[in-house]
């Protein structure tokens, strides 16, 4: 079902131009021939700060909390639909958050904005499980967004997932392992687990957690013989 479109969407969006980052859109996206349009984040963040990637931000409560809590760095927050969006950049702007910036793009064309080996952490948080399996090529732990985020990771970085979703985390565990991902720190239960210590809940984590579902949680990283 199509999204209803907010209320003077056309005038608030025009006002967050701060907190979006601008990319050349021009490609045609129904051709397989790759424009490389290479943002540039010193200019972006005023800094040369390590790089975090948040893909599937929705209204971006883990990404706000998350820029908040690690100074030290700077989160770019991924999200489709600029509908969506919206609510994130203007919660950001609200709290004046400099280490954060939102990308409104598709997954599949990240190696596009971002260069090689820029990033040096992916957090998967909570992304559409896509229960049929004809839709399995839209998980974003599918092989062909582990091509890309191969292409943009550095040689340590780290990928985090969370999910409600025990299909979509066993299939991720299976594309991950088998397209040259090491798993780390993989728990069925992360609210009754080592790994709670840090965690930011995110809009649906908070909802899940309350009606009593398990979350599952992995890491992983490049295995040396992908590199």
């Amino acid at each position: 079902m199509r999204m209803r479109k907010k209320r003077h969407f056309d005038e608030r969006y025009s006002q967050l131009h701060e907190m979006l980052i601008d990319i050349d859109k021009s490609f045609d996206k129904n051709t397989k021939t790759k424009v490389e349009a290479y943002i540039n984040p010193t200019e972006i963040f005023g800094n040369s700060k390590p790089l975090v990637l948040e893909i599937g931000c929705g209204k971006g409560n883990f990404a706000i909390e998350f820029a908040k809590q690690n100074p030290t760095v700077n989160i770019i927050a991924v999200e489709k639909y600029a509908n969506v969006l919206i609510d994130a950049c203007e919660k950001a702007k609200k709290e004046n958050i400099n280490n954060l910036r939102f990308m409104c793009t598709a997954a599949e064309y990240l190696d596009r904005y971002l260069r090689p080996q820029s990033i040096t952490a992916i957090y998967l948080n909570f992304s559409c499980p896509f229960p049929k399996k004809k839709y399995a090529a839209h998980r974003l732990t599918h092989r062909r967004f582990l091509d890309i985020y191969r292409q943009i990771m550095q040689k340590d970085a780290r990928i985090y997932q969370k999910t409600d979703n025990m299909q979509l985390f066993e299939f991720s565990i299976e594309q991950l392992s088998q397209n040259g991902y090491l798993l780390h720190n993989i728990t069925l239960d992360l609210h009754n687990s080592k790994y709670l210590e840090g965690n930011i809940m995110t809009e649906y984590e908070n909802k899940f957690t309350a009606q009593g579902k398990p979350i599952y949680r992995l890491e992983a990283t490049l295995s040396e013989a992908s590199l």
